[in-house]
């Protein structure tokens, strides 16, 4: 269920609607292409994350980089039109997945009125934080909604369009701990360890099994993925896609993580963003997968459900 509150300014559209559990829709066709990351053959690469999904024929961007105009800028490089999205998921606080949103507002609704003007988030995006980060989305709100836009504020998993999941929060059964340390978040009047309540991903219900797209995944991916396979159906996993926050995991951390994988049966990865290149490399010994099922993505970089992983040259 969205929060009540944000919900009494800013109801979702009948173009977005939601299912109960039990629906059992699935996605047929599904393209998941990389707008921001690292690396990058063409385009601009930075520490960030964006992904335009395009499922069954609706588009969703989600996140929006780190810097104001680089999905912008990448999107123009790969010929890829923006101006047609209306729904946006930020699975986060952080800056470099938010900060893109407001060119882009600016940017397409000059073309359409409608685009990029609705944002879905994870309850507790707007909390104060303090120490070695504070929480730019606060600012953020108010510019953003003084431009039409609204805010959807999830705190349970949602079936947004038939076959595709938003998480919400997710809960943390295992102490994963992908999230950095020296930031407190306030919660009513205490200022406690912020582990990223909101933190949220895109689960997409296939034929082939569930497909996670991940932002940083500060919730864990394992953490994720299990939530997914009880709230949608515990199918295999046929990839998992963007950052899961293992860059600087310890040897026993991947090890635990490709070992929970192969017990989902996953059959592809594509890491970007905090991911981290050697992580992916160990992910992938790990499970045996190829070098075509568990890669390194690109600014570019593809995820297609009939065709499988393209990246870049760069990373191949």
């Amino acid at each position: 269920m969205a929060n009540s509150s944000t919900l009494a300014q800013s109801q979702p559209s009948s173009s977005v609607a939601t299912s109960s559990p039990d629906s059992h829709a699935e996605v047929r066709s599904l393209k998941i292409t990389i707008l921001s990351t690292m690396l990058a053959d063409e385009g601009i690469g930075e520490w960030g994350f964006a992904a335009l999904v395009e499922a069954d024929g609706k588009k969703i961007l989600f996140d929006t980089g780190a810097r104001p105009n680089t999905v912008l800028e990448n999107g123009k490089e790969l010929k890829i039109d923006l101006s047609d999205v209306q729904d946006v998921i930020l699975s986060h606080f952080h800056d470099d997945h938010t900060t893109g949103l407001m060119t882009l507002r600016h940017e397409f609704a000059k073309k359409n009125p409608a685009a990029l003007s609705r944002v879905h988030v994870g309850n507790g995006i707007f909390l104060e934080r303090r120490g070695r980060q504070r929480n730019p989305m606060i600012e953020a709100k108010k510019e953003y909604e003084a431009t039409g836009g609204k805010f959807i504020v999830h705190d349970k998993p949602e079936e947004i369009v038939p076959g595709v999941w938003l998480t919400g929060p997710v809960p943390r059964t295992y102490p994963e701990k992908n999230y950095p340390a020296g930031i407190e978040v306030k919660e009513g009047d205490a200022w406690v360890e912020d582990n990223l309540p909101e933190d949220q991903s895109l689960v997409f219900n296939t034929p082939r099994g569930l497909v996670l797209l991940a932002g940083c995944g500060h919730a864990g991916v394992i953490n994720t993925l299990e939530y997914a396979r009880k709230v949608i159906r515990p199918a295999p996993i046929d990839a998992a896609i963007g950052g899961f926050h293992l860059y600087n995991a310890k040897d026993e951390q991947l090890n635990w993580t490709a070992d929970k994988l192969k017990e989902f049966q996953i059959v592809q990865i594509l890491g970007a963003h905090c991911t981290g290149i050697e992580s992916v490399y160990r992910l992938r010994q790990r499970l045996g997968l190829s070098r075509h099922d568990c890669v390194v993505g690109t600014v570019g970089a593809v995820f297609d459900l009939k065709d499988g992983i393209h990246t870049g040259p760069i990373a191949q």
